[in-house]
């Protein structure tokens, strides 16, 4: 009787131990630095990998910063408001894996080969290095290459669009976050008539300063794209030193980036590609009616939703008047729905 009790026992045992040794273990959330490098540049970065099953494919987004040296941050010293790694936290939340790197110029990567000849600096050297971190991103153990999306904030969200349309295989979606979606000295030239006509409202200029000032900014956008020298007489100094800036070293790269119309890009998504375009009533450098070729464009290549997600008092970083530092609710809502589909 013994033996049968003993067996009854063991067997027991047996069918109780067999589910807990089924269950996948559970890996923590981690940050990794991750490597690669693209035309001789090495390249620095952090993968975030939220909690999943040990053995488990994650949905993953390559995250893309704004203009200028912005870091994987989404950085520029002193200004530190975190843009990619509140993108990474917001996405973590909804289990998404993400990739974040320094591109040229910033962080770990500085110039990287560019280091002793600046001027040769592109654009198209910042979409491969872009392209190179997506594949970096698609072979990872943890991430599903069949759930790959790109997340661009502002210049960001054109090279994006640019991905989009090239790398293999090809994304499930595209977060574009108050995109670049106009040629890029058209956007300049909008920002600096704003501001100008502000100044005006001000009274520290008069309108006929005004109209003087704005033919002056439209000249000098004439000029570069002309490739002639720019005339900065009439220009208050502080935009006479960007134009002559956009003549020095970054010359290379305004033109090439200037040679990107948005909407042209559109064409080549897959139709069916999950798009969410947003745009901040409050955003001063990419207001919202600069995303209206880029919206037509977009329902023309037959992509799919949520499409462009107006944003009310929210500003370029992503944050509204109640909510200074950290994404507004508006903004977490159309991550997450982005992020949730």
């Amino acid at each position: 009787m013994f033996s049968h009790l003993a067996a009854a026992v063991l067997s027991l045992a047996v069918v109780t131990a067999t589910p807990a040794e089924a269950t996948p273990r559970l890996v923590p959330a981690a940050d990794r630095e991750v490597v690669f490098t693209i035309d001789g540049t090495t390249t620095y970065g952090t993968l975030h990998v939220p909690a999943h099953r040990a053995g488990q494919r994650l949905r993953a987004a390559l995250l893309l910063p704004g203009s200028g040296p912005t870091d994987r941050d989404g950085n520029q010293l002193p200004a530190s408001p975190n843009t990619l790694a509140k993108l990474a936290g917001a996405l973590g939340n909804d289990r998404v894996a993400t990739l974040r790197f320094d591109k040229y110029g910033t962080g770990r990567t500085g110039l990287g080969a560019y280091h002793d000849h600046p001027e040769d600096l592109d654009y198209p050297a910042f979409v491969r290095q872009a392209k190179a971190a997506y594949e970096l991103l698609r072979d990872q153990p943890e991430t599903d290459p069949r759930a790959l999306t790109v997340v661009g904030h502002s210049e960001g969200a054109m090279t994006a669009l640019l991905l989009g349309g090239t790398v293999h295989p090809r994304p499930a979606g595209l977060a574009l976050l108050q995109p670049q979606a106009i040629r890029l000295l058209d956007l300049v030239a909008l920002q600096l008539h704003a501001q100008v006509a502000e100044a005006t409202r001000q009274g520290q200029l008069t309108p006929e300063q005004q109209r003087e000032i704005d033919a002056a900014i439209d000249a000098a956008v004439n000029a570069l794209r002309e490739h002639r020298p720019v005339d900065t007489t009439g220009l208050p100094p502080a935009v006479a030193q960007l134009f002559e800036a956009f003549q020095g070293p970054s010359h290379r790269f305004v033109r090439s980036d200037d040679a990107v119309y948005p909407p042209d890009t559109a064409a080549a998504l897959r139709p069916g590609t999950r798009v969410l375009l947003t745009c901040g009533t409050n955003d001063v450098q990419v207001p919202c009616a600069t995303t209206d070729a880029l919206t037509t464009a977009l329902r023309r290549a037959h992509v799919g939703g949520p499409g462009r997600v107006p944003l009310p008092g929210v500003d370029h970083l992503l944050h509204d008047a109640t909510h200074p530092d950290t994404f507004a609710p508006a903004v977490l809502d159309a991550l997450h729905r982005f992020a949730g589909r």
